[in-house]
């Protein structure tokens, strides 16, 4: 009963967010796509990627809380290690002037949260191709060993 009442709330919502998707495309379709239609479309985008991730961690949280709720403590660990690492990309960021940019520089706070996610992108990346290669190396290991 309540996973059919979980199924129905999430279908409804998401012909909502569709249906709002579609009519704010048409808005900035409508007006040529200028500045004011694109960002319009911009800060949709953010409003989207940010309700995606509130509710995958919402969802998550809830599920991990009814299931298990031992597992909080690594859900806990897992955020205060995600949050550490963004401080550091920010405390990395030096925020430096654009080189090369022939128009007005952007904010100070836009060029150190532009370094920050650069950052993180540079961070994340190395630490896929880490995981990755030893992933390969442990796995070899311990097929050999079996």
């Amino acid at each position: 009963m309540e996973q059919k009442l979980y199924a129905k709330i999430f279908k409804w919502c998401s012909w909502a967010l569709l249906i709002a998707s579609v009519i704010i495309l048409i808005i900035a379709w409508m007006g040529g796509f200028k500045d004011s239609g694109v960002n319009l479309l911009l800060y949709w985008a953010y409003i989207m990627v940010g309700v995606t991730i509130a509710a995958v961690v919402l969802v998550g949280l809830y599920i991990s809380a009814t299931t298990n709720p031992k597992s909080l403590i690594k859900t806990g660990i897992v955020i205060v290690g995600a949050a550490v690492l963004c401080l550091l990309a920010y405390l990395l960021a030096k925020g430096n002037p654009a080189m090369g940019l022939t128009t007005e520089q952007p904010s100070v706070g836009t060029l150190k949260l532009t370094d920050t996610v650069l950052n993180l992108t540079y961070i994340l990346g190395v630490a896929a191709i880490v995981a990755i290669v030893f992933g390969e190396i442990f796995s070899s290991i311990r097929s050999k060993k079996a």
